[in-house]
């Protein structure tokens, strides 16, 4: 069972966010400067209407997008000397964004190939990340023959066949229907304590970051900025029953009115 964020060791964090903002080269403000610190072992919900830079933040974190100014450290190194900790990292998008014509074994292998693994010991990590997300029985197939919910399987699998100790996922689950998400969810957290995890996790869904986080991180827009976090101070494993008690519920009635607020901000800073 995994603890609440109290009880988690805080002695090196695995991200830092220090006074990082992001502003493109056409004067958008995507991202005010942002303070946040992850520990390791967390799971992380940032949460917020559309264009509070959840994404950016979570891009900026993975090092595909660098900060106008401020700094990024994960555990306790730039972003770009992420090997030097002998850690590594891994991003899931919102879209599978899988090589159609390559099997799932294939598609899983891509990142082991490309660092030059041998293939025997890719092939053996290959196996054991299908096994973690219950698609064994279809390394053959092709991605066209695979519903929306094994689509994304495969790549959550591709990501944990890097043996990452920290996971990026940018609203993987936003596009599959209620069943198919609360059940990847579920797998979600069962792979999060079995491989001792930290994850970042980026989601529309308030019953979503309920149900799997730790603490959850609600940003507004225009520019993207945090304006509050709550922590789900909630045990683990969670289950069903969770989801229909009135801890839960008044959990999401605090971030439900969060939301509400970050949105009129929003709101109100878009017709100024």
């Amino acid at each position: 069972m995994r603890e609440p964020p109290a009880a988690l060791d805080a002695a090196v964090p695995a991200v830092e966010v220090l006074s990082a903002h992001k502003t493109y080269p056409n004067g958008t403000v995507a991202l005010q400067p942002v303070e946040l610190t992850v520990q390791e072992g967390e799971f992380i919900t940032l949460l917020g209407p559309s264009g509070c830079g959840k994404s950016t933040l979570l891009k900026m974190v993975a090092g595909l997008l660098d900060p106008t100014d401020g700094r990024l450290l994960l555990w306790r190194k730039p972003v770009d000397q992420l090997e030097a900790s002998q850690r590594k990292l891994a991003f899931v998008f919102q879209a599978p964004t899988l090589m159609p014509w390559s099997s799932v074994a294939s598609n899983v292998r891509l990142p082991l190939d490309l660092a030059g693994l041998p293939r025997a010991e890719a092939e053996a990590r290959v196996a054991d990340a299908l096994a973690l997300v219950g698609l064994t029985k279809f390394a053959t197939a092709l991605p066209r023959n695979l519903s929306g919910g094994m689509q994304m399987r495969v790549s959550i699998a591709r990501s944990l066949v890097v043996q990452p100790n920290l996971l990026l996922m940018d609203e993987p689950f936003g596009a599959l229907d209620e069943i198919t998400r609360h059940k990847l969810d579920a797998d979600l957290l069962r792979l999060w304590a079995e491989k001792k995890l930290t994850v970042i996790f980026v989601t529309h869904s308030i019953h979503e970051a309920v149900f799997l986080s730790n603490r959850v991180v609600m940003m507004a827009a225009r520019p993207g900025r945090i304006v509050e976090e709550v922590v789900i101070d909630e045990p683990y494993p969670r289950t069903s029953d969770f989801m229909v008690s009135a801890r839960f519920a008044e959990y999401a009635k605090r971030l439900q009115d969060s939301l509400l607020r970050a949105s009129h901000d929003t709101d109100e800073d878009a017709t100024a």
